[in-house]
């Protein structure tokens, strides 16, 4: 089977950010798929027409130069959204695949999706990342009444061409249901556990403690992910200026980049805890992420209060699952229903830092919490979200798609 892929932001384990995409093509090339990768070169310097080629364990990726970053403005990140699917659209159209896969954000990746799966008449598969655009509604991001119109279309444009879709949490799922698409239509398949990556021996994080003075012995909350508005990485930094009155050997790490890094440093620095108790590092390449979470006595997956947001489906949750550490995020939702229900760690108070100072200082001077969370989350992860099963469920929907047959829904929540 042949595959267009269609990933505006496709990552190798040797850059920055999330490598889904990388590794679910990475599968389908092993069970022996022929897989071509659609995707923008975002640090390029300019926009160019001009395309590279490069073959990544064997997925063979087509990059074009659209650049794109956490810094851009609303307005700057539309024209790159646009760049990318007018050029995308043609490479995908020429690419004689069997089927289309496309994953979003941004919803813009519908466009290039649907134009080459009519122009080869071929099946198309949409992958819904976040409820798009139903988060930039709800934080203002789009107010013009027309372009709320335009985007809605958009969106049940792609709900209605598509021959399956693919959530990546069941409350994604329940919105996308909710804008009238059949429930057998759409099957959950989250971000996943890496465990080939991230199930590393504890010698790793034992290295990576001895190689930072500021950490020694303590104990760590690390967050190592983009530090966007939507994330609310401040939060970390004020949480860590209450720890620090009650426990000052307690350390926190964030390692990331973003357009509110500079204002999580300067709230840090308020607070008085910035090189104290709080640290911050630029982003690293993935395969390097895995150290930091073996060294991590808890990891955690952040967002601004916003039940806009709560569908999210973090890599940062799996990849703290994968290397069998306990968890805390700071919002409601399907993680934190499952954080309760499989006793993976905490769910912090997005509001109440004092009171939630004090239960996270509890937890982490707890050997007996913190190893009965480690072993929820190796378990869970293994059971519930294993790379290898998530990519099986996707392969099977591709399948069944390209031969004209019915597709089961799955559910991996």
């Amino acid at each position: 089977m042949r595959i267009a892929y269609l990933h505006q932001y496709f990552n190798t384990p040797k850059m920055a950010g999330s490598t889904r995409s990388y590794e679910i093509a990475r599968r389908l090339v092993l069970r022996g798929h022929d897989v071509h990768v659609v995707t923008s070169n975002c640090l390029s310097a300019g926009p160019s027409a001009t395309w590279a080629e490069t073959r990544e364990e064997g997925i063979h990726v087509h990059w074009v130069s659209v650049p794109y970053s956490n810094h851009m403005s609303f307005s700057q990140r539309c024209r790159a959204f646009a760049q990318f699917a007018w050029r995308s659209a043609i490479r995908a159209a020429s690419l004689k695949a069997d089927v289309i896969f496309a994953t979003s954000t941004p919803l813009t990746i519908v466009l290039p999706g649907l134009y080459a799966a009519k122009r080869a008449r071929i099946p198309f598969v949409f992958e819904v990342r976040d409820l798009w655009p139903e988060i930039p509604i709800a934080l203002g991001a789009i107010k013009n009444p027309l372009l709320i119109r335009v985007a809605r279309a958009l969106e049940s444009l792609a709900y209605r061409q598509a021959e399956h879709i693919i959530a990546l949490s069941p409350t994604m799922r329940d919105g996308i249901v909710q804008r009238g698409v059949a429930p057998e239509r759409v099957s959950v398949i989250p971000n996943s556990c890496d465990f080939e990556l991230f199930d590393v021996s504890s010698a790793a994080g034992e290295a990576f403690r001895k190689e930072q003075a500021w950490l020694g012995d303590q104990p760590l909350v690390s967050y190592v992910g983009t530090m966007g508005i939507v994330n609310g990485v401040e939060y970390l930094a004020n949480l860590a200026a209450e720890v620090y009155k009650l426990d000052p050997a307690v350390r926190f790490l964030v390692v990331g980049g973003g357009r509110c890094a500079e204002a999580v440093r300067a709230t840090a620095e308020r607070r008085g805890v910035l090189k104290r108790n709080f640290f911050m590092w630029d982003p690293v390449p993935k395969q390097e992420v895995p150290r930091i979470v073996s060294a991590s006595t808890l990891g955690t997956s952040l967002c601004i209060d916003n039940p806009a947001l709560q569908a999210n489906s973090a890599n940062k949750v799996f990849d703290t699952l994968a290397g069998g550490r306990p968890l805390a995020v700071n919002h409601e939702g399907w993680i934190a229903q499952l954080i309760r229900e499989r006793g993976l760690g905490i769910v912090f108070d997005p509001q109440e830092l004092p009171g939630t100072a004090q239960r996270l200082v509890r937890f982490l001077r707890d050997p007996e919490a913190i190893r009965r969370a480690e072993s929820a989350a190796r378990r869970t992860g293994r059971e519930l979200f294993e790379r290898g099963k998530l990519a099986t469920s996707i392969e099977q929907i591709l399948v069944d798609v390209v031969q004209g047959k019915q597709v089961t829904a799955v559910c991996h929540c």
